[in-house]
C-alpha cells in the first residue's frame, strides 16, 4: 500500500471523527434532555448551534471532498505517475482537511474557504501528475 492509499483511508475517517465531534456533548444524555437521538438522527443534528453545528458541517463537507480525492489518488497511480509526487499531493490535502476542519470548528470561515481551495488543488493536480 503507497502513502497515498494510507491518505484514502485517513480521508475517509476524518468525517467520522467529525461526527463524534458533533455528536459528543449530546452522549450520555437522555433524548428528553437534548441527548443525542439515534431513533432520529438527522433531525437531532439538523438543531444542533454552535460548535457541534459547525462539526457536523465539517463532516459533511469532508464526506463530499472524498470522491475527488480518491479519484484523483486512482487515476495518479493508473498512469504511473512518480509516486513521491503522488504521495506528496496526497499528504498535501490531508494537512489541507485537517486545516479546514480546525478552521471550521474555530468558526474561522476565510480561512476555512484558503485551505478548501488549497485541498481542491490538490485534488485535481493528481489528474495532472501523470
Amino acid at each position: 500500500m503507497t502513502l497515498a492509499d494510507t491518505c484514502i483511508l485517513i480521508a475517509c475517517l476524518l468525517p467520522i471523527v467529525c461526527a463524534w465531534i458533533a455528536k459528543q456533548k449530546g452522549f450520555g444524555k437522555p433524548r428528553r434532555e437534548g441527548g443525542f437521538d439515534n431513533h432520529n438522527p438527522r433531525q437531532w443534528l439538523a438543531g444542533l448551534q454552535g460548535l457541534p453545528a459547525r462539526a457536523h458541517a465539517a463532516q459533511l463537507n469532508s464526506f463530499e471532498a472524498l470522491p475527488l480525492f480518491i479519484a484523483g489518488v486512482l487515476v495518479a497511480e493508473r498512469m504511473q505517475a512518480t509516486q513521491g509526487t503522488v504521495d506528496a499531493l496526497a499528504i498535501a490535502f490531508i494537512a489541507a482537511r485537517i486545516a479546514y476542519i480546525a478552521a471550521y470548528l474555530a468558526d474561522r470561515a476565510n480561512l476555512r474557504s484558503v485551505v478548501w481551495l488549497i485541498g481542491v488543488g490538490c485534488c485535481i493536480a493528481l489528474f495532472f501528475v501523470g
